[in-house]
């Protein structure tokens, strides 16, 4: 099993070079949220094995470019101007990797009428890192939990159950923080019961916003699965996902 804290360092270390940050697709139009224009950052600190990002999350070292914030910032307003969207975002992987990065990008969004939507599986969001976040009002954060409780974060990702606490402890941050926020949760491959456990465990305002989060059957996604063996309880394919998961 791998720590999240020292794979983040890892790869830091080849998507990172200063202000700079790597990513494999400068901008997209996307159809979550209602419309949104999305930048895809390269390179994660988890290893999901229902993740749909290929070679950009396995092989940072050799795929994407390096863009400043400024670069990035150009290009979703672009996308967002072009597609009539209101919000914007960093997919992919894992955005809070590059700290200095994502916060000069968030000074340049702050200045527009849009807003920013930051997903993250929230290992990195300690309590010094929530304050920086915290003069952003035009921010909102969406941390995407990897099952219900320790044991099926350390299935689904292959890292240590004790970063399953680093998410939990993440939301608490945000609270804490002043900062919008919500939880997502994978349930592909949680009984129901687990689900109303992890409801004890967060914050009673939370409990209402939890964002139910399913696997989409994407080919990469298939064969990460059947290699390992799980099998999800519920599952989508891309054509058919229902619209209230969009």
């Amino acid at each position: 099993m791998y720590d999240p804290i020292e794979l983040a360092d890892q790869t830091r270390k080849l998507v990172v070079d200063d202000i700079a940050r790597k990513y494999y697709r400068l901008t997209r139009p996307g159809r979550w949220y209602g419309g949104i224009a999305t930048s895809d950052c390269t390179g994660c600190n988890l290893k999901c094995e229902f993740c749909w990002s290929g070679a950009p999350r396995d092989h940072p070292e050799r795929i994407g470019n390096f863009y400043k914030p400024d670069e990035v910032f150009d290009a979703l307003m672009k996308c967002a101007k072009r597609f009539g969207y209101s919000q914007i975002r960093i997919s992919g992987n894992e955005p809070t990797l590059g700290k200095a990065h994502l916060i000069k990008l968030l000074e340049l969004v702050e200045k527009t009428g849009l807003s920013f939507i930051l997903e993250t599986n929230g290992t990195l969001l300690d309590v010094e890192y929530t304050k920086d976040l915290s003069r952003f009002k035009n921010l909102h954060v969406r941390v995407s939990l990897k099952g219900t409780n320790r044991e099926e974060f350390s299935r689904l990702t292959g890292a240590k159950p004790s970063g399953f606490d680093l998410q939990l402890n993440a939301l608490k941050n945000l609270i804490d923080a002043g900062l919008s926020c919500h939880p997502s949760v994978m349930l592909s491959f949680s009984p129901k019961k687990n689900l109303e456990a992890l409801k004890e465990k967060i914050a009673p305002s939370m409990v209402g916003e939890l964002e139910e989060e399913y696997v989409i059957l994407y080919p990469l996604v298939v064969a990460r699965l059947k290699k390992s063996g799980l099998k999800p309880l519920i599952a989508y394919d891309p054509k058919g996902v229902p619209r209230e998961l969009t």
